[in-house]
């Protein structure tokens, strides 16, 4: 989050929220989608199958996503 400016929260889900931001180097506009701390310390033993199953979902869509306005997945 160093380098950008949070600009306002755009929605937020169970786990994570959306931020838009500004990239400090190029001023440009972007969505940044932070998960919650808390949410990652939680045991996937913890979780419901459908639960596990929309966690291990939602990485791998992330995690594939190839486009000029996505900057990166962490």
């Amino acid at each position: 989050m160093r380098d950008f400016r949070p600009l306002g929260k755009i929605g937020q889900g169970s786990y994570s929220s959306v931020y838009k931001v500004e990239r400090l180097s190029d001023g440009c506009t972007y969505a940044l989608k932070k998960v919650r701390a808390a949410a990652i310390k939680i045991k996937i033993g913890t979780l419901s199958q459908k639960e596990r199953e929309n966690a291990v979902n939602e990485i791998r869509i992330l995690a594939s996503i190839e486009h000029e306005h996505i900057i990166g997945y962490k």
